[in-house]
């Protein structure tokens, strides 16, 4: 909206500072983050009432949570996805295709969340959405998603697979570039899913790799910068840098009220909406193998639920204490709080790796 304050730039030389993606990206930060603090408590507080018992627990997950968990509200993700909205409608520019593109993935996967973590807590079950359901419903979002941004793209670039760390290797994988980015828009909503076990644990990584993916959006979209480091250019992907800042700015907000004791959980609203940004903001600007360095802590995690399952199905052994795999660290007795630490210096570290892969080519 703000972003049309640029047509009296010739009356008004002040306005000509709103056709800087930067200051669009700052100001959609702040913006993210003052409305969520304005609004979190109000939020918080009508949720507790309209939830009772909050978000039901594992029983099969770590005893200590049926105490110090029991009757957190969740569905905080609506939080998230409010500021989010407003400060993107507020400082993106309207006419960008990318950004209602990944805007509209993100609400839909965080509707499908919310549907679930509903059933959860009307049922007061840890059962909600059907799990095969809610799949085909995550794909044809991201199918859909993938299709429209292969006719935004321009030549062979846009159904490619392109590999960091080397500048001409690129794969093109036509019709298949649907299937593909589709599995990695799904594959991100659940990996971000399934992280979120912890207060506090999931958020920050999705913040560190919203900030990496704002600032990789920058580059791809600026023709000079995408030569000079010899990037595959995607025109107009730069305005997904604005998308990405008011993730962080939402993301600093819900934190807030999400540090342990948190107040409020992020629930699938959050944490599926949050992972299926980050996957369509990848694919939209080429970066997909990327992402999986970048959010290398959410691939660990879904990993390590896989293997359990596949493990315990053929052997009839688990190869965790627990799975995801931050609760198998809690099983060995490391305290939530340094399980959290610990994992959000594995994201920074991850994210620096991410970066480095836009100069080692």
């Amino acid at each position: 909206m703000f972003y049309w304050l640029t047509e009296l730039s010739d009356k008004v030389s002040f306005f000509n500072v709103f056709r800087y993606i930067t200051f669009r990206t700052g100001g959609a930060v702040v913006t993210a983050l003052v409305f969520v603090f304005l609004f979190g408590g109000p939020i918080i507080d009508l949720l507790r009432v309209k939830q009772g018992k909050g978000q039901p627990i594992r029983e099969d997950g770590p005893k200590s949570h049926l105490i110090t968990k029991k009757g957190t509200p969740t569905m905080g993700g609506l939080m998230i996805l409010s500021g989010m909205l407003v400060s993107t409608l507020l400082w993106a520019n309207p006419a960008n295709p990318y950004v209602w593109i990944v805007l509209g993935v993100t609400l839909a996967f965080g509707l499908i969340g919310f549907y679930d973590d509903y059933l959860k807590v009307t049922k007061q079950t840890n059962a909600g959405f059907a799990g095969r359901t809610r799949l085909m419903a995550e794909f044809a979002i991201a199918i859909v998603a993938c299709v429209l941004l292969a006719r935004l793209g321009r030549g062979p670039i846009a159904t490619s697979l392109v590999f960091p760390f080397f500048k001409d290797l690129v794969f093109n994988l036509g019709i298949l570039f649907v299937v593909v980015g589709a599995f990695v828009i799904v594959g991100a909503g659940n990996a971000v899913n399934l992280t979120d076990g912890l207060d506090g644990l999931a958020i920050v990584p999705v913040m560190i790799a919203a900030g990496t993916f704002g600032f990789i959006s920058y580059i791809v979209g600026n023709a000079l910068f995408s030569e000079y480091l010899q990037l595959h250019y995607v025109a107009g992907t730069g305005e997904l840098a604005v998308l990405c800042g008011a993730c962080i700015g939402a993301g600093l907000g819900f934190l807030w009220f999400n540090a342990p004791p948190a107040s409020i959980f992020m629930g699938d609203t959050g944490s599926l909406a949050l992972g299926g940004l980050l996957g369509s903001v990848a694919v939209a600007i080429k970066h997909e193998i990327v992402l999986a360095i970048v959010g290398g802590l959410f691939v660990l995690e879904a990993v390590s639920v896989i293997v359990q399952v596949v493990s315990f199905k053929l052997t009839g052994k688990r190869v965790f204490k627990m799975a995801p795999i931050h609760h198998h660290y809690e099983q060995l007795g490391w305290t939530e709080p340094q399980i959290v630490i610990r994992f959000w210096i594995v994201a920074v570290v991850l994210a620096l790796a991410g970066l480095a892969t836009l100069k080692l080519r």
